[in-house]
């Protein structure tokens, strides 16, 4: 079947380049083609196939221009709608024609409706067996789809790449038979087995996937540990004795474990990749000063990147707090920056006299280069992109390509990965938790408000004030949007500046220029401000221990891991501390669950757990806007017993079977190896 060069784009769109491409492109869903229902017994939410005859059809103009008709069998009638229609539909449904309607059926306004139903000519052949849906894009039709799939189907390598007694052993059909049920389903298959993925199938391409990824994973890592990077022993420990004795606070245990962890990493010969995770307020950057004292010591740069200018700015106050005095030369950089102070800022990093670098995504430019970058701490390092990630690597990247030295890297986030995620896409990773919050911390108390209630809010925070408290009101839009009539900063300021009079009131927001956000933020943290009004630009890395009430204006419109990063903000101090949580009604399902998961717990890994269940994978991991879809068949809420089998498969299959493992990978995992080793 030749095809136009418009339809070579769009199946490349789609990565369908090869036969082996178009054989794993599997079905969406499946449709029931092979049965007809009486139109009395379909009921909202079905999908359904039904033939009847057209009893009424015309073209209405009110309340929009659509296309709406009836047909009927002797059980009942059903409304046919289409809001977007061609003269072509129009002549399908003439009055009096016998037609075969396909479509999910919904509770209309005159009973139950088809919006933008399939019609054909009743009376045809029925399918033998359920119709594939694949996953398309506009142009690309389904019947064009099924007929290039067919034609691979005939010409592809269906052969196994797993032995027989693998298969056996973990109770898997054969590749091509599994292959040829999922796009042509025999007759007596279930629609159910098939919709849930719990077919013998489906477990077949679940398990495959996993095992490709972690196959793929383990690679990666003795890659890594097969790389150099540079050896940092300090020759004396005093700048880190020093440091700990500036500290204002003792480690927790979890704190000491972690940095021994670290350390350790940082003396060996091959590059550390660690993620340093923990809940918000449990003290990481603590840890990361010194791992960056330790590669400081050992006569390395150390490079710090954050993803906002804000949260940089924390880290570098912090740094500077903890090692100016001990000697250690820091240097701030971001885009934001006046051209001489950025360029004696980058003189400073390429002579190697900047032993410390703070800043934002200004640090993988072009024109910056290090001296001797032995060690990068990423914050928040899902926030950035991949290939952002891999920049900074780069920087400090010494030696020819046969014996390149890379830096040592640390990556740091407040957001917890659930298991089955830490054991798929941070296989390559040795992970670090600190489980343990400083002492003294008090819970976060989080209460659920309507918004019709907000006068007794500004009531409360008068008497928080009062008691020498500070507050942070923080609002999603900076300017009104007419399509989400969200209450905005700028007029939350403003109206809180005419209730809370006598009180000082402050702004930040994205918008604001650097130097004024810095006054702004120096301003809260000093006490001047008393209730700050805010966007999200405060939603990590911003500490105020006096600041003890959190206010969240539509949360519903928040994701949740945003919403445990904004409540994290508060409970720094001894006093009691409370988050509020101010909805609008009425609320999504979504919106729902997240509200509920809120109120429930403050325990960050049971709130991932629940943000992972919500959002999938892709986008918890920063990862979506690549456009790679890693898992595309397995659950990790579903699957996470093949995870468990993939895994032990994969090291027996690396220490004996190199052959299966390349077969496998070449099936799997073409072009994305670089991708998941990131």
């Amino acid at each position: 079947m030749a095809t136009s060069s418009a339809t070579e784009r769009r199946l490349q769109r789609l990565g369908l380049h090869t036969p082996q491409d178009y054989i794993v492109h599997l079905p969406l869903r499946y449709e029931d083609e092979t049965q007809l229902v009486p139109i009395g017994s379909a009921q909202p939410g079905q999908s359904v196939q039904v033939e009847g005859a057209v009893l009424h059809s015309e073209v209405q103009l009110r309340p929009r221009r659509q296309l709406v008709a009836v047909v009927g069998d002797d059980t009942g009638r059903l409304s046919l709608r289409w809001l977007h229609f061609y003269p072509s539909q129009q002549k399908q449904v003439f009055k009096g024609r016998l037609v075969r309607v396909r479509g999910e059926v919904r509770a209309g306004f005159n009973g139950p409706e088809i919006v933008h139903p399939r019609v054909a000519a009743a009376g045809g052949a029925l399918a033998a067996a359920l119709t594939p849906v694949y996953p398309t894009t506009e142009g690309l039709s389904q019947p064009t789809l099924r007929k290039l799939i067919d034609r691979a189907l005939e010409s592809a390598d269906l052969s196994d790449t797993l032995p027989d007694d693998i298969r056996d052993r973990f109770g898997l059909v054969p590749f091509a038979q599994a292959i040829r049920a999922l796009h042509h389903p025999p007759a007596n298959v279930s629609a159910a087995d098939l919709l849930e993925r719990e077919h013998p199938a489906w477990r077949r391409i679940k398990f495959d996937e996993l095992l490709a990824q972690q196959l793929s994973l383990a690679r990666a890592r003795a890659q890594r540990l097969s790389q150099r990077a540079p050896l940092l022993k300090p020759q004396n420990t005093l700048l880190l004795k020093a440091l700990h004795a500036r500290l204002p606070f003792a480690l927790t245990a979890a704190q000491r474990r972690v940095v021994d962890e670290i350390l350790a990493d940082l003396q060996r010969a091959h590059p550390m990749h660690r993620l340093l995770q923990g809940d918000v307020g449990s003290g990481k950057t603590v840890v990361a000063a010194i791992a960056a004292a330790h590669a400081i010591a050992a006569g390395a740069q150390v490079a710090i990147m954050a993803p906002t200018e804000i949260l940089a700015e924390q880290h570098l106050h912090k740094m500077v707090d903890w090692l100016a005095p001990l000697g250690v030369n820091t240097v701030w950089l971001t885009g934001s920056l006046t051209q001489k102070t950025r360029r004696d800022a980058s003189q400073a990093i390429q002579s190697g006299q900047a032993q410390l670098v703070v800043g934002t995504q200004a640090l993988i430019q072009d024109k910056v280069a290090f001296a001797n970058l032995g060690l990068i701490i990423l914050d928040e390092q899902h926030r950035f992109g991949v290939g952002q990630r891999l920049a900074l690597s780069k920087k400090g990247e010494l030696g020819p390509d046969t014996d390149t030295v890379i830096p040592h890297q640390l990556n740091m986030s407040a957001t917890p990965i659930p298991r089955t995620l830490a054991m798929t896409f941070f296989a390559d990773l040795d992970v670090s938790v600190i489980d343990e919050l400083p002492p003294g911390r008090q819970q976060v108390v989080t209460k659920l408000l309507a918004d019709t209630r907000r006068h007794e809010l500004t009531a409360h925070i008068g008497a928080e004030v009062a008691r020498g408290r500070q507050v942070y009101w923080v609002c999603p839009l900076v300017e009104e949007s007419e399509a989400l009539q969200l209450q905005t900063a700028v007029d939350t300021h403003q109206q809180l500046s005419e209730i809370l009079a006598g009180m000082a009131v402050g702004l930040v927001h994205g918008r604001m220029k650097p130097a004024e956000k810095a006054q702004v933020m120096d301003d809260f943290r000093a006490g001047r401000i008393q209730v700050l009004v805010a966007t999200t630009v405060i939603e990590v890395g911003v500490d105020v221990p006096n600041a003890s009430l959190m206010v969240i204006e539509h949360a519903e419109r928040f994701g949740l891991a945003q919403l445990h990063q904004l409540r994290g903000r508060v409970g720094r101090g001894s006093a009691q501390s409370v988050c509020v949580l101010l909805y609008q009604n009425p609320l999504s399902a979504i919106a729902r669950q997240r509200l509920r998961a809120m109120y429930e717990t403050t325990d960050g890994f049971e709130i991932a757990r629940r943000d992972l269940d919500l959002r999938g994978p892709g986008e918890f991991l920063g990862v979506r806007q690549s456009g790679a879809q890693i898992l595309r068949f397995a659950s990790l809420e579903t699957d996470a017993a093949l995870v468990e089998q993939a895994q032990q498969l994969a090291a027996e299959l690396l220490a004996a079977q190199p052959e299966t493992v390349d077969r496998h990978l070449g099936r799997w995992m073409r072009g994305k190896q670089d991708f998941l080793r990131t």
